[in-house]
């Protein structure tokens, strides 16, 4: 074998192996340590999940980086945005009246938006569930959550209101993550918001607090 050829078996192996890191950097970290980091409190519940048993849970979320991690999150349009921000707030609004249908709402609303963002819809809950825990694992378990109560709601009576409230406001941190704009997007939201002070959404983050007082205001 000559000189030259093996130089070039050993370019081309040496290039293979870069790709290979570099595709594995991009699709994230796939076990221990890695896998901890990118999924914080949920790399805790999936060990308790599966009993304590690490390896079963690693090989879990592992899977779920496999099949999701390169998923595109598609931008909302501004109109799309303020859209879902009224109708949160008509959720936040009708829960001081009507908790149970205001958190059925919330779960449908999420799902909603999380479909619109480019993540898993036509009803599949679960696999909707695992993409968004890779992308937003710190807030996922708001939307399990206010899942949970909507459909304990359906099957057996429903939760009590405190629970009710409680995952609501959870399952507000991922709602607000997926209509977020995006770091692209930031700049144009910035000057739009900036640009139209009459937007009915405006200003209506900070409601809910009040809203929730008044219920247990009106419960005692």
């Amino acid at each position: 074998m000559s000189t030259g050829l093996i130089i070039a078996l050993i370019v081309i192996v040496a290039v293979a192996v870069v790709a290979a890191v570099l595709i594995s950097r991009a699709r994230g970290p796939r076990h221990g340590a890695g896998l901890k980091r990118r999924f914080g409190p949920e790399y805790d519940r999936a060990v308790a999940r599966h009993d304590g048993d690490t390896k079963a849970a690693e090989r879990e979320l592992a899977e779920r980086v496999e099949r999701h991690g390169d998923l595109r999150v598609r931008p909302l349009e501004p109109t799309e945005r303020e859209r879902y921000e009224v109708r949160w707030t008509a959720v936040q609004e009708r829960f001081v009246d009507a908790p149970q249908e205001a958190v059925a709402e919330a779960d449908r609303l999420i799902a909603e938006l999380a479909a619109d963002r480019g993540f898993p819809a036509d009803g599949h809950y679960e696999d909707q569930l695992a993409a968004l825990s890779v992308h937003h694992a710190h807030h996922v378990e708001g939307y399990r959550r206010v899942h949970r109560v909507a459909q304990a709601r359906a099957h057996d009576g429903g939760a009590g209101t405190e629970e009710m409230r409680e995952a609501l406001v959870e399952a507000r941190a991922l709602f607000e993550e997926l209509v977020r704009p995006s770091r692209h997007e930031a700049g144009r939201h910035r000057a739009g918001v900036a640009g139209d002070r009459t937007s009915p959404a405006a200003g209506r983050g900070h409601r809910t607090p009040s809203l929730f007082h008044r219920h247990q205001a009106k419960e005692s």
